[in-house]
């Protein structure tokens, strides 16, 4: 069975498309992530991975739980 969705040919526009600004905002996230996996303790790398499954995930979690934590006096 075929999906609504999947008939028709998938068509971008230029707004689908990085603009400079963007592809330099999304490297600086991935290098601080990168940064911050860096410095945590193996063992601490090792409980987030047997958690969420992977680095990626591990590390998503740990951005989201800074975004979300309320800000500090």
């Amino acid at each position: 069975m075929r999906f609504p969705h999947r008939l028709k040919p998938e068509t971008r526009s230029m707004t689908d498309t990085f603009d400079e600004h963007q592809a330099s905002a999304l490297i600086n996230a991935a290098e601080k992530m990168i940064e911050v996996w860096s410095r945590l303790t193996p063992e601490k790398q090792a409980l987030l991975l047997a958690r969420f499954g992977s680095q990626e995930k591990a590390l998503a979690a740990l951005v989201t739980t800074q975004m979300l934590a309320p800000a500090k006096p």
